[in-house]
């Protein structure tokens, strides 16, 4: 494994803005992360949940893989997008590196007080699993999936856990206590990144497997260099089953 990297949260408003304005945001921001880091975007950061115009965001996903790729070129990228395979409309992670798309999955707990099953397909839990890359293991948790602590036993092991939300103000409190709470229970890095839409908590972080939070609400670009041997002497020091 490598021992450092940079892990990086892209923190924006995009609710109400155009899915060209979106990507161009979404674009800049990425230019300005370090070579080799691990990128992660809020959920739907192009599109946003505009159900009305579902197959609009769905042709432009399709429209701008190619260069989705292109920019992973020396990171790794994470974003979701909405997507429509057979007639079904899903929330898809897609997790890029080096200019490939390594893996796609849809969002598997779909949140009842947006409306998202009404509009959305939920995808299988069984789906949410480790991927290495570089030696780094890595899982992902959609927004809404990070209430679910049966997911957090799943991902057990994991090196990074990402967590792109759209996650609202309301529960502000509830966003920055679970985060920091799996990065201790699963004694991983965490990576949050969240809308900063004026209705939304913000609230994107970089959180070590000590609990160590790295977070600022006025950032478009949260950034950490991160050394994964923490990780090694985290899991020796407090032994739960996790090997050292």
């Amino acid at each position: 494994m490598i021992s450092k990297k940079t892990l990086v949260a892209l923190q924006f408003n995009y609710k109400n803005r155009s899915l060209e304005d979106n990507f161009e945001t979404l674009k800049r921001l990425i230019k300005q992360t370090p070579d080799s880091s691990i990128v992660l975007a809020p959920e739907l950061c192009l599109s946003g949940y505009k159900y009305e115009s579902l197959q609009e965001s769905a042709n432009f996903s399709k429209k701008i893989l190619d260069e989705l790729k292109i920019l992973s070129t020396c990171r790794v990228l994470a974003l979701t997008l909405i997507e429509e395979i057979d007639g079904k409309y899903y929330n898809n992670l897609k997790l890029f590196h080096n200019g490939k798309l390594i893996e796609t999955r849809a969002k598997a707990r779909l949140f009842p007080l947006g409306n998202e099953e009404k509009y959305f397909t939920s995808g299988s839990g069984k789906d949410i699993d480790i991927v290495e890359i570089d030696g780094i293991k890595i899982a992902t948790l959609i927004c809404f999936e990070l209430r679910f602590t049966e997911l957090w036993q799943q991902i057990l092991g994991a090196d990074i856990v990402l967590v792109p939300s759209f996650w609202g103000k309301l529960r502000k409190k509830h966003l920055k206590t679970m985060s920091e709470a799996l990065a201790i229970a699963n004694q991983a890095f965490v990576i949050v990144a969240n809308s900063s839409d004026e209705d939304m908590a913000s609230s994107s972080a970089i959180i070590s497997p000590f609990g160590d939070v790295h977070r600022d609400d006025s950032s478009f670009i949260l950034k950490r260099e991160v050394d994964f041997k923490e990780i090694k002497k985290m899991r020796k020091y407090i032994n739960i089953g996790l090997g050292a």
